[in-house]
């Protein structure tokens, strides 16, 4: 096996798999995308069992609905084939009410679960859809704290409110920077990038690790204590904070071009990187003291592998987009050798070990990540289109 050795301390070993092996992996799980698709019907597939392939659905979509949309439209723009987008447009449909849901995760949903449909597709009710979230969504905006706060309705969350945030967020924030542009609102795209420039403050360590939650003052938006609402202890590195914030901060600086973004997409993506496991998929929280003996989590192993390709696209120096191009397809490969099932499903994803809810299972932003990640590999994406 060949190493590959950068000045600025990574080193990773060059990955042996092809486009014909990235095609065979994309083509399991487009298997999968087939059977939930002919399959579900009463809700939004949220974390399935492994074992039997059964999806736990949730009728409106919880926090997570726009990932099943989003592995449609993305099948829908890698087949060409008419069953994805009937199902992505259907689906998009049944998210629409959403729009009025007091909670910050519309960001996710709609990004994920309309915009794909509008930038891939050129769906004009996929943007009819994407755009009426990004309306619902700018009106929760705290000028004094500059910022959208978690809200009263947000989902998976031990505190919510109009006091809250969670770095969970950031990636939303791409929605209104479109939308903006697509409904001729200028005031959107300057609340996303101030929602993103606040939470540098209240959740990136100097370190360039990340913490996933703070809690401000929402007549004034001083912050008042960083804490998590899923990793092992308040000070903890959980993964999946550590994730969210590299797809976070590179979408934003794909989306508006801002430099201090790429700058902290790639703090926090070398920090991952010098602290990821050699087999390259994480533990659930970096500061588990059972490491080795705990959960692993590879839905946040597949945020930064499809993140660490779009960063590899867009950054200048090219050092690191070589770096990151292999580091993402070293670690695509760890999670399609060892945890992608001959049908398609991606196992060992951990939900939420605090509470003990779906800590082995298939989870469906893990799946679409990974999905994601995988039509990049294999030439049906360009890697930083979405």
């Amino acid at each position: 096996m060949a190493f590959i050795t950068f000045g600025f301390g990574l080193v990773y070993d060059t990955c042996p798999m092809s486009a014909r092996d990235w095609d065979a992996a994309l083509q399991r799980m487009l298997g999968r995308i087939d059977a939930t698709g002919s399959q579900i019907t009463n809700g939004f597939p949220h974390y399935g069992d492994p074992a039997t392939g059964r999806w736990t659905t949730s009728p409106a979509g919880d926090w997570t609905g726009g990932f099943w949309n989003g592995l449609c439209w993305l099948a829908a723009h890698a087949t060409g084939k008419d069953p994805h987008r009937e199902w992505a447009s259907a689906w998009t449909e049944r998210l629409r009410p959403r729009a009025t849901s007091d909670t910050v995760f519309r960001g996710f949903l709609f990004y994920y679960g309309a915009l794909l449909g509008a930038v891939l597709l050129g769906d004009p009710r996929a943007r009819e859809i994407a755009l009426e979230g990004a309306a619902g969504w700018a009106r929760s905006y705290n000028a004094r704290a500059g910022a959208f706060p978690l809200g009263a309705e947000a989902e998976e969350a031990s505190d919510v409110g109009h006091g809250e945030a969670n770095i969970d967020t950031v990636q939303g924030a791409a929605l209104l920077v479109w939308a903006a542009r697509e409904a001729g609102e200028p005031t959107w795209r300057q609340m996303a990038i101030s929602h993103t420039r606040r939470h540098i403050e209240f959740c990136i360590r100097s370190d360039g690790s990340v913490c996933q939650s703070a809690s401000f003052d929402p007549g004034t938006g001083a912050m008042l204590r960083r804490y998590t609402h899923k990793g092992i202890r308040d000070d903890s590195t959980w993964a999946r904070a550590q994730a969210w914030a590299i797809v976070g901060y590179t979408l934003m600086h794909r989306w508006t071009g801002e430099r201090d973004f790429l700058d902290v997409a790639v703090r926090t993506a070398d920090w991952w990187l010098a602290h990821v496991p050699p087999d390259r998929v994480a533990f659930w929280d970096f500061d588990d003291p059972e490491i080795p003996n705990t959960l692993r989590d590879t839905s946040a192993t597949a945020i930064v592998a499809a993140s660490l390709l779009k960063l590899a696209a867009l950054i200048g120096d090219m050092r690191r987009r070589l770096a990151y191009q292999a580091a993402a397809e070293a670690t695509v490969a760890a999670l399609v050798e060892r945890h992608l099932d001959p049908r398609g499903i991606l196992g060992d994803g951990c939900y939420n070990k605090r509470i003990g809810l779906a800590t082995r299972s298939e989870l469906i932003w893990g799946s679409y990540y990974l999905f994601e990640a995988l039509c990049v590999l294999a030439g049906r994406l360009e890697p930083a289109r979405v």
